[in-house]
């Protein structure tokens, strides 16, 4: 029975990793094969003439630029934003709480579509026309939320006395704050700048309507459906994975660097005491 569950167990992860992965495939070969249309059937022939043809869109560099400027605004402003919320409904209890958290969780369960119109909306009446700081703070209307739950969630592990100490010994809270709670917070709010950052990029519904005249990514890719798709959108995606990959190898290679100094000195500071001893 136990040989079978594993042997279950084996199976079904390796066509949970056969479908999330071969789709990828596909699309990576895709960028190599001559041919105008994005596939791999038939084969063509071996080709790097839509790499080139990336290089040379000047548009989609523009639409890349403009991705970053906005993911980097959000997250200038949805850190802050959410990471205050957060503090703010730890703080209070009730009828307050409950009422503050759903205002807050609010816009994650509002259609991107409706966010971006009423941004748009909501900002002409003071005169503020689209473009991508529009874009900026539709996203951060919703994106905030994502960061307020991350960092609440790590509030629920902090003492609350460590504040209570550090002012009895006269500590003011602006010194509390920086020393003893933010200190704690940072786990959640660099995983919560992550995820705005990456948020942003993949956002279209709101960006296409507060926009402007000013190209993103995923606006750039969208209009490339509409008009003609070629593969030069299957070596876009294909650089972006290999980014990816590569980013995510280096923070785990950093980890085990990091985990392996702390668990040498940890032994080292052991052998100490032992040998004082």
């Amino acid at each position: 029975m136990h040989k079978t569950r594993d042997l279950l167990g084996h199976v079904y992860m390796t066509a949970f990793l056969i479908y999330l992965l071969v789709p990828l495939l596909v699309m990576g070969g895709a960028a190599f094969n001559d041919s105008k249309l994005p596939t791999i059937v038939p084969w063509v022939g071996f080709t790097d003439r839509w790499f080139i043809d990336l290089w040379n869109d000047t548009r989609v560099w523009i639409a890349f630029r403009n991705t970053i400027l906005v993911a980097l605004g959000v997250v200038a402003l949805a850190v802050p934003i959410g990471t205050a919320g957060a503090i703010l409904i730890n703080s209070i209890s009730g009828r307050w709480r409950a009422t503050l958290y759903g205002l807050m969780v609010a816009p994650i369960l509002i259609p991107g579509v409706v966010i971006g119109i009423s941004t748009l909306l909501f900002w002409n009446n003071f005169n503020v026309g689209a473009g991508l700081h529009l874009s900026v703070l539709g996203q951060v209307s919703y994106i905030a939320s994502f960061v307020m739950l991350l960092v609440l969630a790590r509030l629920q592990s902090f003492d609350a006395g460590l504040e209570e100490a550090a002012l009895d010994l006269g500590a003011s809270h602006s010194q509390v704050m920086r020393r003893i709670l933010l200190p704690h917070l940072y786990p959640a709010i660099g995983a919560g700048a992550a995820i705005a950052f990456f948020q942003s990029i993949e956002n279209f519904n709101v960006t296409l309507f507060t926009r402007g005249g000013q190209d993103t990514l995923t606006v750039y890719v969208f209009s490339k459906v509409r008009s003609g798709i070629t593969p030069t959108i299957n070596a876009l995606a294909l650089l972006l994975i290999l980014f990816t990959l590569g980013l995510a190898i280096w923070w785990e290679l950093t980890r085990r660097r990091k985990a392996r100094i702390e668990a040498a000195r940890a032994a080292e500071a052991r052998r100490a005491e032992e040998a004082m001893a």
